[in-house]
């Protein structure tokens, strides 16, 4: 049996798919929402969900939250006398949910599809496989919230064709994906987001608006558990805005009680720095996607955060349109994940979905500029296969020496979005041997090829001698043996033919080449003009303006035809 998981900030579901769709499964004490908490007693008993929230309250020294912000990293979470990971906590999460399933069911879970924010790097999402490792759970897919959330909605509310745009809004991050549905394609096109955005942070404003109201208290001298206590009014302070224009907390310290009443319009303002923050990953992902606001058919609304009834007039009058909440915003995602884990089981009573998904960060190499008068500056960065390119995709770079006899150039394997090289993450190094020569008069050709599996194909070719070099950067997500890593790549093989030297293109170019020959003044530099104008697009390897520009071009060449 496949379940889907949400493994979120601040709750978790789990999902299983029956013929009537998909269905959420109640956890132990009947409630669809597990809280990401976990909590550790003195006899070394360990508590999830709702109870260990409940303890929060108590013993807030014994529990640990929102640690999912940590994940793959080395940040150590104390419970009473005892330290563990965020991969740790999460898998003791995971196991809760697991138990929750077969006990539902009837029957062993042995396998699971976990989602995780778009904007996860590498790193975090292999810590969120081996989280569900240790939960005894075998995790082949780790799937992208935003990506999930579609597949809920592009399966059954949609006919024809459709673009949507993911707003996710979670307990503690924040993503924004672009998909394009076209039955039976769900394509992505574009993510952005922030990890350390959500609805905690939503509560932290009100807890900064209660202690700038009561400047008596010392913030730095309460104990743990009296800061829980302010962080749940706080909570509960702004979930019970609902449809309201004003709503109160009580916080009693010592003895002495302390009330607080907030208009929504003062909380609202006191916002605003998260909704700026907001409006980032927004307007790069339209970018990147290159859509305008007005070409998104639906905005759709996930996460729970989303819930917050600022937050939903922030996006109407973002966007200009009346966001889609017709799936339960804390439910979509586990929902999607449930969906994909029928559609890996190839569930005879689901609608296939063709999923095509992009490359989240931008991965190149390093490079040294010349700054003329024979100087050199080192530390840049080239981009090869720009963030949120359609995969599977191959690019390539030519590299030339910059030195009189060099015999080496160093090809560092970088993934970032920095013009620096050192301030993006090195992934691996291949150095290159090329035969003695003058400056410049050597090259290399660099080629990136990047799988749907999250394995990236490094090649690098002596333009002089045909000699290459090949490395493979393989994320520990895919279970893939070396020979399937080998087969797939003799698949994608034609990828890495250059745009310009595919047949359909050259095709093009010779008939415009033609044409020229065939014509004289005004006319040669109209034609002049069209040849580079898709030669340039070549040069970009991007097959979506490579695409438009064919068009254009065999058109254009086409009416020449016609005419004569």
């Amino acid at each position: 049996m496949v379940i889907g998981i949400d493994l979120g900030t601040t709750n978790s579901l789990v999902a299983y798919y029956t013929e009537e769709g998909p269905k959420i499964i109640p956890n132990r004490l009947g409630e669809r929402l597990t809280p990401s908490i976990v909590s550790l007693d003195e006899n070394d008993q360990l508590y999830i969900g709702r109870t260990a929230e409940e303890r929060m309250q108590l013993y807030p020294e014994t529990c640990a939250s929102v640690f999912k912000r940590d994940m793959g990293s080395n940040k150590a979470f104390e419970l009473g006398s005892k330290s563990f990971t965020a991969e740790e906590l999460s898998s003791f999460v995971l196991r809760s949910l697991k138990e929750d399933a077969e006990e539902f069911l009837g029957e062993e879970v042995t396998e699971a599809v976990i989602s995780v924010p778009a904007y996860f790097n590498d790193m975090r999402r292999k810590a969120t496989k081996r989280a569900g490792e240790l939960a005894g759970l075998k995790v082949d897919r780790i799937i992208s919230e935003p990506t999930a959330a579609a597949i809920a909605y592009g399966l059954y509310n949609t006919d024809g064709r459709s673009k949507f745009l993911i707003f996710d809004l979670g307990g503690g991050t924040f993503d924004v994906s672009i998909l394009d549905y076209f039955e039976p394609i769900l394509e992505v096109r574009a993510v952005a987001g922030d990890n350390f955005l959500g609805g905690e942070d939503f509560t932290t404003v009100i807890e900064n608006i209660f202690f700038e109201r009561n400047k008596e208290i010392d913030k730095d001298s309460l104990s743990l558990k009296e800061k829980r206590h302010i962080h749940k009014q706080a909570e509960k302070l702004k979930i019970n805005f609902g449809d309201g224009l004003m709503s109160s907390m009580t916080v009693t310290l010592n003895d002495k009680s302390y009330d607080m009443e907030l208009t929504l319009h003062d909380y609202e303002k006191a916002c605003e720095e998260l909704y700026d923050r907001i409006r980032i990953p927004v307007k790069k992902s339209l970018a990147d996607a290159n859509l305008k606001l007005s070409e998104i058919d639906r905005i759709v609304l996930v996460g729970g955060a989303t819930k917050l009834p600022g937050v939903r007039r922030f996006v109407a009058k973002m966007f200009k349109n009346m966001p889609d909440t017709s799936v339960n915003p804390d439910e979509a995602v586990a929902l999607g994940a449930a969906i994909q884990a029928a559609i890996k089981e190839r569930d005879a009573s689901i609608k296939e979905v063709i999923l095509t998904d992009v490359c989240p960060f931008t991965l190149g190499t390093e490079v040294v500029v010349d700054l003329g008068d024979n100087r050199y500056e080192d530390d840049h960065y080239c981009p090869i296969i720009e963030r949120n390119t359609i995969i599977p995709v191959s690019r390539t770079e030519r590299m030339y020496t910059i030195r009189d006899n060099q015999t080496k150039l160093d090809v560092t394997i970088l993934q970032g979005e920095s013009r620096f090289a050192r301030n993006n993450v090195e992934l691996g190094r291949l150095e290159v041997s090329v035969p003695k020569n003058s400056a410049g008069k050597e090259a290399i050709d660099v080629t990136y090829t990047y799988d749907i599996n999250s394995i990236l194909e490094v090649e690098v070719t002596v333009i002089s001698t045909g000699q290459k070099f090949r490395q493979i950067v393989k994320n520990n997500e895919t279970d893939m043996t070396d020979e399937q890593i080998e087969e797939r790549f003799k698949e994608l093989s034609y990828l890495k033919i250059h745009p310009r030297d595919q047949e359909e293109n050259k095709l093009l170019l010779l008939r415009g080449e033609k044409l020229y020959s065939e014509s004289l003044g005004m006319d040669r530099q109209d034609i002049d003009q069209k040849l580079k104008k898709f030669e340039i697009a070549l040069q970009t390897q991007d097959k979506r303006i490579i695409e438009k520009e064919r068009k254009e071009l065999k058109e254009y060449l086409d009416a020449w035809d016609d005419k004569y």
